[in-house]
């Protein structure tokens, strides 16, 4: 399992084909059903109380047709993007923007859109109840009040680096070790330096970030981040540990999390690099771990860090850069003892992290 697999099918591709095709078969179902009046008012007050909703509970309330119809696209995503059966429900309606509450709320039917992922697309299509079709601009919402079928991007995100974390470990880039991995967040709490010497582990745990750009049109909603952290493990072999960034949601926000980025005592030198992402639809998990994995395990361990960013950008298949996950930062070289801001590489994200030890009960 520690050998260098074959080159990953493309990321991108057929994956992301199946999941933009089964959205835009769910949005073009919900769109004509929105004819009947009764059951447009029903998805009215499901999306005008709860933000977003899951489209196949929403589905109980339809006709045998629609349910089957909806179903089999949230299937169908599910086993696009590498997850298991037991993810659960994936696909979501919800209303494309704030704006747009006041006429949606008093009676004008809504168009149905499927949201795209690419981040760089002009235009998206949305259809009325009678089928028709309608260009709509991505980077200025209509007034005319549109619902989005989206995927919970959190919860594939979640499943996702799980995946992930499996399929790297089959691969051999991330060795066990005797320490346990680090909590996602910890309390406020000095680092302490006296705790060195006690039964621990070092971590580098981030008090702030905001990112510039967190390259979303409004008809994507939320980014969904998450950063691979690289180094060489005890075994002499890259590591790559996933962590996830759910509160990530808006570029020009200051976060503070407290979340640990880097848990010291899964690599054998005192640097690390992070290369964070945007996760988009069509990412095929297994697919993203093996692509990973054909590159990094060619970096052979020469006694002294190596920076391993380039390694983790190259192992990406061009259509990577165009419709599906997005580069949004880099940083090289974290240290054990960094303390305050690090700016990363693209000038897109800026992360204020400290040492902060871990001690064991």
């Amino acid at each position: 399992m520690n050998s260098a697999p074959a080159a990953a099918a493309p990321i991108s591709g057929a994956d992301a084909s199946d999941v933009a095709q089964a959205k835009e078969q769910a949005a073009r179902g919900l769109a004509g059903s929105l004819s009947d009046a009764a059951w447009r008012d029903h998805v009215r007050r499901a999306v005008l109380s709860s933000g977003e909703v899951a489209v196949t509970t929403l589905a109980e309330g339809a006709d045998r047709q629609l349910q089957a119809k909806l179903t089999e696209a949230d299937r169908r995503v599910a086993a696009s993007k590498g997850l298991p059966a037991g993810v659960g429900s994936l696909l979501r309606l919800r209303l494309g923007t704030d704006s747009m509450r006041a006429a949606l709320a008093a009676g004008a039917t809504p168009w149905v859109a499927a949201a795209g992922s690419d981040d760089g697309a002009r235009t998206a299509t949305a259809y009325d109840s009678r089928g028709r079709a309608h260009a709509l601009d991505t980077r200025t919402p209509p007034r005319h009040p549109v619902y989005v079928v989206d995927i919970d991007g959190a919860k594939a995100l979640a499943a996702g680096i799980e995946v992930l974390k499996e399929q790297l470990g089959r691969y051999g880039l991330a060795s066990s070790v005797k320490a346990g991995p680090a909590p996602s967040v910890v309390p406020d709490a000095p680092a302490a330096s006296s705790s060195a010497t006690g039964s621990g582990f070092w971590t580098t745990r981030i008090t702030s970030v905001r990112l510039s750009d967190d390259e979303e049109p409004w008809i994507k909603g939320n980014a969904e981040i998450y950063t691979l952290v690289t180094g060489f493990g005890h075994d002499g072999k890259v590591r790559v540990d996933p962590v996830d960034m759910p509160y990530l949601d808006d570029d020009g926000v200051t976060y503070h999390p407290n979340q640990v980025l880097v848990n010291w005592s899964l690599y054998k030198y005192n640097l690390a690099d992070a290369v964070m992402m945007e996760d988009d639809d069509g990412t095929n998990y297994r697919n993203l771990a093996k692509a990973i994995a054909a590159v990094l395990l060619t970096v052979v361990d020469q006694g002294a860090y190596i920076p391993l960013v380039s390694a983790v950008l190259d192992a990406m298949p061009d259509s990577w850069w165009t419709d599906d996950d997005d580069y949004v930062d880099s940083w090289y070289t974290l240290a054990r003892s960094d303390s305050g801001v690090r700016k990363g590489a693209r000038g897109n994200g800026t992360m204020t992290v400290q040492p902060y030890f871990v001690e064991q009960f």
